[in-house]
């Protein structure tokens, strides 16, 4: 998918697609700079700090800011903990993420996510400068904590790494997909008002409380990649990786499978899985299992599919939330919590959903209107 095509595509409720957290010193003039300019130039509307206008109360401003925005991204570098702005940003950012699903993607520039977890090397001396020019009162104690608390909790979530020996731009580019993709998966634009698929999505979100592994199951073209849709956009906020593999029965014929998996853990990873690694993909998983993690295999056809894309039954960690959307029942006995049925849609419902996927829309181009309740008729009586 173009990332271009995204930004100005679909009415927002928000003032901004992305906020972008950063320490000024360390990479205004060199990598942030180039990130917001490529994210500027794919239409994704950016906010960062250089925005504040003269005389703004600038962490109201800030706070804001961050509220308004779809996406936080924080590029974590050598120096970001030693300002305190930076911090106070990285504890609302993480607020917002638990209560409010503000989706967070983090960069590691020229530093190590072990750092963040156990506050080591230049992460250790900030905090002790910290510690020293901050009082004994109450507030700026409890700032403190709040402060070492955020820092592991966000180096849990699986981001990108420009610490590897390629240039800035190959990993600007990887975000600024990753960003188009995640705003897609948001507001996609052929979910816009569906009605039909929103309740079977609110159903399957209480079972997922109970059963984290769940299968959608039922005839071609009756909806099930659009309801999984609808649950993956309300979910994958919520998660430390999140992948949604499209249309496997056809994209295994097309590139093949082991295209697919590099695919898959690609996202899931942040990172290229040489060849030699990719032994079985339970390996992979077990490199997720400290992880909250959501997959969505669409459209799968086969046992073989299934076993190599993400393994046996037992292999997927506990905290590993996977739903399969399949035409056949018996690939998902014994390998899924549970079986949920999408049952036939009456002609309005089925008629939206063919539009969906021949137009792209609710509704049929011009002229096109009874040959797609001619095809939506043949549908049902097949």
């Amino acid at each position: 998918m173009s990332s271009s095509s995204v930004g100005t595509s679909w009415v927002s409720p928000k003032k901004h697609d992305v906020f972008i957290s950063f320490r000024g010193e360390d990479t205004r003039t060199n990598f942030t700079c180039h990130l917001h300019s490529s994210l500027y130039d794919n239409g994704i509307r950016t906010y960062i700090d250089y925005k504040l206008r003269k005389g703004d109360d600038v962490w109201p401003s800030l706070s804001q800011a961050i509220q308004d925005s779809h996406i936080s991204i924080v590029v974590f570098s050598e120096n970001y903990a030693s300002s305190r702005w930076c911090l106070e940003e990285l504890v609302k950012i993480m607020e917002y993420r638990k209560h409010q699903s503000q989706v967070v993607i983090h960069v590691f520039y020229e530093t190590n996510p072990s750092c963040l977890q156990k506050q080591r090397g230049s992460y250790e001396v900030a905090f002790a400068n910290h510690e020293q020019h901050l009082t004994d009162d109450d507030s700026d104690q409890d700032k403190l904590r709040r402060w070492k608390t955020a820092l592991p909790q966000a180096a849990n979530i699986l981001g990108w790494d420009a610490r590897t020996p390629r240039d800035d731009s190959q990993a600007i580019h990887s975000i600024v997909n990753d960003v188009s993709q995640k705003l897609y998966f948001m507001y996609p634009n052929e979910l816009k008002g569906i009605v039909a698929s929103d309740e079977p999505s609110k159903e399957l979100d209480l079972l997922l409380k109970s059963f984290p592994i769940i299968g959608i199951w039922g005839m071609g073209g009756i909806g099930k990649t659009t309801i999984a849709k609808v649950l993956f956009a309300k979910l994958f906020p919520q998660y430390d990786s999140a992948c949604f593999l499209e249309n496997i029965r056809e994209e295994s014929e097309r590139v093949g499978l082991t295209s697919l998996r590099d695919k898959l853990f690609y996202k899931l990873l942040k990172e290229e899985i040489p060849a030699s690694d990719v032994v079985r993909s339970t390996s992979i998983m077990r490199r997720l299992s400290s992880k909250q993690v959501l997959i969505v295999l669409d459209d799968v056809d086969s046992f073989e599919q299934l076993e190599y894309l993400y393994g046996e039954r037992s292999d997927v960690g506990e905290y590993i939330t996977l739903i399969v959307t399949t035409r056949d029942r018996k690939l998902l006995i014994g390998r899924v919590d549970k079986i949920y049925e999408v049952n036939k849609k009456n002609d309005e419902e089925s008629l939206e959903i063919f539009c969906l996927n021949a137009f792209k829309g609710s509704h049929p181009h011009e002229g096109y209107k009874n040959l797609s309740e001619r095809a939506v008729h043949l549908i049902h009586i097949i």
